[in-house]
């Protein structure tokens, strides 16, 4: 099968359209990630009985499970429940929920790497729970993970194409669904892969020059 350039700019505003909602997935997932994984990371932190426990399960039971399973489950079995949510939000609330876990992993040793002193100065200085957390334990705790959540961030990008499997049409849904009406692979598959490169490279240079800014900072 030879390279068709007429085939390729005709189907090349059908994928960009599935690229703008793989970065609208990517990006709203990754906003409910850092909410939901700072919440969880917090009230480990905080050792709250039961609380803390139910917490720790819930890390372990989503790490441990694959995306592709947690996406089947919310889309195809939960129906049968009387939860019936579209593709794309069910897509958004998976992957948010899915890295979440990992979020929180990344947020807890951000938060236990805070010298104790800033917990005492805090305390000696009568500067309440609240406040000290927004103003004292989150910013500090944040700068030094940065490069980890904007490795977390490229790696949600690649894996928003395996929602394709819920009937997603982003960019790799499209290009499938390409192929399977037009019997040509070859286009809209390389031209996807060449898109997921010409974010993720980038980005990913992004992430080392982090690294080495706020590696060398600590």
């Amino acid at each position: 099968m030879t390279w068709d350039w007429d085939f390729t700019v005709e189907i090349l505003p059908d994928l960009l359209r599935g690229f703008r909602l793989t970065l609208l997935i990517t990006f709203s997932a990754f906003g409910i990630s850092l909410l939901l994984g700072l919440v969880v990371a917090i009230f480990r932190f905080l050792k709250i009985p039961v609380v803390v426990q139910f917490l720790n399960f819930y890390v372990s039971f989503i790490r441990g499970t694959p995306l592709l399973v947690q996406a089947y489950f919310a889309f195809f079995v939960l129906p049968y429940y009387g939860v019936v949510i579209d593709a794309v939000p069910t897509a958004i609330l998976v992957l948010g929920v899915n890295y979440s876990a990992y979020m929180a992993e990344v947020f807890r040793s951000g938060i236990e790497q805070l010298p104790k002193g800033q917990w005492e100065a805090a305390r000696a200085l009568s500067i309440g729970t609240r406040r000290t957390w927004t103003r004292i334990v989150i910013p500090q705790a944040v700068f030094p993970i940065i490069p980890v959540i904007g490795n977390y961030l490229i790696q949600m990008f690649k894996d928003s194409a395996i929602l394709s499997a819920i009937t997603v049409l982003e960019l790799l849904g499209t290009s499938l669904q390409i192929g399977s009406r037009t019997f040509r692979y070859l286009e809209p598959i390389t031209l996807t892969g060449l898109l997921f490169l010409a974010v993720s490279f980038p980005s990913s240079l992004l992430v080392r020059r982090l690294e080495k800014k706020y590696g060398s900072a600590h």
